[in-house]
């Protein structure tokens, strides 16, 4: 059976291996250039030396060699679900793959909230690890020019929280814009988040709460962040930092159901019975998207084990508990997720 998987995070990884294991043939296909690497650890970018190279954990050619046929620099531009088909491109031009199983392991993109969205020229996010070497980049442009890097950071969540503290560990200047009165308020309990606000602030962060964004401006190579009640600039980079959306476009214009993320049955199967969806990018059939290393290595390893028949049992979640990594800060209470 010839198993081909789109994605190279966790889930896609995850899940070739054991299917190698299981000696199955196995192709990935990936956007990536650089190798294998942990999403979760690109909010701790900032505060550690050469980290573009520490994240790789493992890199393409050392996945090729372990048996997965890999396909990266590569782009899926199309799923043709009736002829198990899928139309790529990549540096050499277009081609055309056939599957057996299609495993989606696509991930998330980075939420931009639709009024910025016409601001894309002023902003980044950080959502792979192009997005941190660019960012990175800026910042050292930023600290040879004024010695030090100033940064507005839109959105005060799990993600938001963790960068503005990595980056005022590494010794730079931010200010978080949430328009919540309280930080993490999705995850954390009312005392908690008022132990996680008094630690950012000890650590230098400025806090905009209950801050409704209006507009990002230009100020020559520099950047401004207008709110409803005043105009705050002198900021070298932008960072919009409010959540990530799954990225079910391309399984929806093959035909599959999608509602938040691409809707999966108890086994992880699509609407189409030849394709499976997993990780960040799949709803589950209880109508929840586990977002979490440890539920999507639990859905990788489940469905090497299914299509080896090792199992006929529906995947059932594990009992896991995920914890923000924000330097400095300890919860009291179990997290809300």
């Amino acid at each position: 059976m010839n198993i081909t998987i789109v994605g190279s995070g966790v889930a896609g990884v995850t899940c070739a291996d054991a299917l190698i294991k299981a000696n199955h043939s196995v192709t990935l296909i990936t956007r990536e250039t650089a190798g294998y690497y942990s999403r979760p650890m690109l909010s701790h970018g900032f505060s550690h030396d050469d980290v573009e190279q520490q994240i790789v954990t493992r890199s393409f050619d050392e996945l090729s060699q372990s048996g997965i046929h890999v396909h990266s620099h590569c782009d899926v531009r199309r799923i043709d679900a009736a002829q198990q088909r899928l139309t790529c491109i990549n540096d050499h031009g277009e081609f055309m793959l056939n599957y057996d199983t299609l495993i989606l392991a696509l991930g998330s993109m980075a939420f931009v909230p639709p009024p910025l969205t016409e601001f894309r020229r002023l902003f980044n996010v950080l959502n792979e690890l192009n997005d941190l070497i660019i960012l990175r980049r800026l910042r050292q442009r930023a600290r040879k020019q004024d010695s030090s890097a100033r940064w507005a950071i839109i959105g005060g969540g799990l993600i938001g929280c963790e960068l503005a503290a990595d980056l005022a560990k590494a010794g730079d200047a931010v200010t978080v814009f949430h328009v919540a009165g309280q930080l993490m308020e999705r995850q954390l309990q009312a005392d908690d988040a008022d132990t996680l606000q008094h630690t950012l602030e000890q650590a230098g962060i400025a806090l905009e709460l209950n801050c409704n964004v209006l507009a990002i401006e230009e100020e020559g190579d520099y950047r401004a962040v207008v709110t409803q009640n005043a105009r705050h600039g002198g900021y070298c980079g932008v960072i919009i930092a409010c959540g990530f959306k799954p990225r079910a476009l391309l399984a929806e214009q093959a035909g599959l159901a999608v509602q938040r993320g691409i809707t999966v049955d108890g086994w992880l199967r699509t609407s189409d019975p030849h394709i499976h969806a997993i990780g960040d990018v799949a709803q589950c059939s209880d109508g929840r998207i586990y977002a979490f290393i440890a539920p999507i290595r639990s859905q990788a390893q489940w469905l090497a084990q299914y299509l080896s028949g090792a199992t006929e049992s529906a995947w059932t979640p594990p009992v896991f508990h995920p914890k923000a990594k924000i330097h400095g800060f300890t919860a009291s209470h179990p997290y809300q997720f």
